[in-house]
């Protein structure tokens, strides 16, 4: 004979002021999970300036802490791109209109490549990471993309 167990748990309600799903919008609620995510992770605006960015998406792409890059733009924050020639030199504005971050801004679309970035510190080497990006609706129009980096 089968052996059944129910068990009961309590139910947990929201606190006064905490805002539910519906009241919280799509932007937001990235923003607050990529701060506190432990993966590499990285949310532009549709102006590409930085909104949230993991600590580990921080040192992976040597850019210090996340509160000394939050508000500044992407590029502007001290994210140095280099390319794959071998002598390293700065990309390019039209390259770096083809990174996965700014890609899936401008597309709407799943962006997905590589990216060296340049070392914080001289005679480190340059880190080499797989950058994944998505674009983040609000209101059913692209207001900024989403990033996970995985080194390589």
């Amino acid at each position: 004979m089968a052996h059944v167990e129910l068990s009961l748990s309590e139910v947990l309600a929201p606190t006064a002021g905490t805002p539910t799903a519906q009241e919280s919008d799509n932007f937001g609620q990235w923003s607050l999970t990529v701060s506190h995510a432990d993966e590499p992770c990285l949310l532009i605006d549709a102006e590409t300036k930085v909104v949230a960015v993991s600590a580990a998406g921080c040192e992976l792409l040597c850019l210090g802490a996340p509160e000394d890059v939050i508000g500044l733009p992407l590029l502007g924050g001290g994210l140095r791109l280099l390319d794959f020639t071998a002598n390293p030199r700065e990309l390019t504005e039209q390259e770096i209109d083809k990174i996965p971050p700014l890609l899936a801004l401008s597309s709407g679309r799943l962006a997905r490549g590589l990216l060296r970035v340049q070392a914080a510190s001289t005679g480190a080497p340059d880190a080499t990471v797989d950058a994944i990006s998505t674009p983040v609706l609000t209101d059913g129009s692209v207001a900024g993309s989403l990033t996970f980096f995985s080194e390589v």
